[in-house]
């Protein structure tokens, strides 16, 4: 078995808020994060997947079709939104970076022919990461 790693960016804005809480819990809790006019970030989303390299072709996975599942399934759905408001997942979860990192795995999990799902890492930039490894 062999672990290939696949990079890609994005940048979206959001808030923290939970709806079952007033807003002065969430104030408390949350801070400045959240205010509803929300604030952006620069992410970095790496994705790991595990298999046995093909005898003819080399691969685990096609790194090209590999980078075209990410744009398909995550890229074009986070880059440039405000997650909170134009990504049905995040309509009532919050988006900190560790539900994004479940929420990109749930969209990535058996969309990648040839191989498993093995690690989804969000960094939310500059310094702060999540990794989610899936159901234990």
């Amino acid at each position: 078995m062999v672990l290939l790693t696949r990079k890609a960016e994005f940048s979206a804005s959001h808030y923290y808020w939970n709806p079952a809480w007033s807003e002065e819990e969430n104030v408390c809790v949350f801070g400045k994060c959240a205010n509803r006019n929300g604030h952006g970030h620069n992410y970095t989303l790496e994705v790991t997947v595990a298999g046995d390299v093909d005898a003819d072709t080399g691969f685990v996975v096609d790194l090209k079709a590999l980078k075209e599942i990410l744009e398909r399934e995550v890229v074009s759905v986070y880059d440039h939104r405000h997650l909170n408001l134009e990504v049905p997942e995040f309509a009532t979860l919050v988006p900190t970076t560790e539900n994004i990192a479940i929420e990109v795995w749930k969209r990535l999990d058996g969309k990648v022919p040839g191989a498993r799902l093995h690690r989804v890492r969000v960094y939310e930039m500059p310094d702060l990461f999540a990794d989610y490894y899936g159901e234990a």
